[in-house]
C-alpha cells in the first residue's frame, strides 16, 4: 500500500488506500475515490439502519424522510428538486415508504396533478434515529480532519459540482 498526498496551498492530506486496479492512488483518480468513500458511507449508514431494525429503508429513501424532517408537507415535484432524482425515482421511493407506513400521499383539492406527501407518526419517530445515525457517520466521516481541510474540501468538490 502507498501514500499519496493531496497538496493546496499549505494544507496537505495524506490518503493510504488499497485498491484491487492499482497500488497508489493519484490525484487525478479523486473520481475513484469519491465513489468508494460514497459506496462505504452508503455501506455505513445501511448497517446501522439495520441495527436499528430498518433494513427495508435504503438511503435513497433516506433523502426524501430527511427532506421531510426538515418539511413535513412537500410536493412529489418538490421533493423530486430537493434530492436530485427524477419524478418517476421519486414516485416510487415514496410508494415504497407509503406502504411500509412511514408517509402518506394526498392529491391537492384544486388540482389534481399535485400530489403531497406527508410524514406519518411512524415516519416522525426515525427523526432522532436518523440524525443520531447521521451524527455518528459525520464523526467518523471528519475524523481526522481539520476545519481548515473541511473548508477546503467542500469548497473543491463544490466547484467540481458546479462544473456540470
Amino acid at each position: 500500500m502507498g501514500d499519496c498526498c493531496l497538496s493546496h496551498n499549505t494544507v496537505t492530506v495524506d490518503i493510504c488506500l488499497t485498491s484491487n486496479y492499482n497500488e497508489h492512488m493519484e490525484t487525478r483518480d479523486i473520481v475513484s475515490l469519491i465513489s468508494k468513500i460514497r459506496e462505504k458511507v452508503n455501506r455505513h449508514i445501511v448497517s446501522e439502519m439495520a441495527k436499528q431494525g430498518m433494513e427495508e429503508i435504503g438511503t435513497s429513501h433516506g433523502d426524501i424522510l430527511y427532506a421531510l424532517f426538515k418539511t413535513p408537507r412537500l410536493t412529489m415535484a418538490d421533493i423530486s428538486r430537493r434530492i436530485n432524482k427524477d419524478k418517476s425515482t421519486v414516485t416510487a421511493l415514496v410508494d415504497k415508504l407509503v406502504r411500509l407506513g412511514y408517509l402518506t400521499k394526498e392529491r391537492d383539492q384544486e388540482d389534481a396533478r399535485v400530489v403531497y406527501v406527508a410524514l406519518t407518526p411512524k415516519g416522525s419517530e426515525l427523526e432522532p434515529i436518523f440524525e443520531s445515525i447521521s451524527r455518528e457517520m459525520l464523526d467518523r466521516f471528519y475524523a481526522n480532519v481539520t476545519d481548515e481541510e473541511r473548508e477546503l474540501l467542500f469548497g473543491a468538490l463544490t466547484k467540481i459540482y458546479n462544473n456540470f
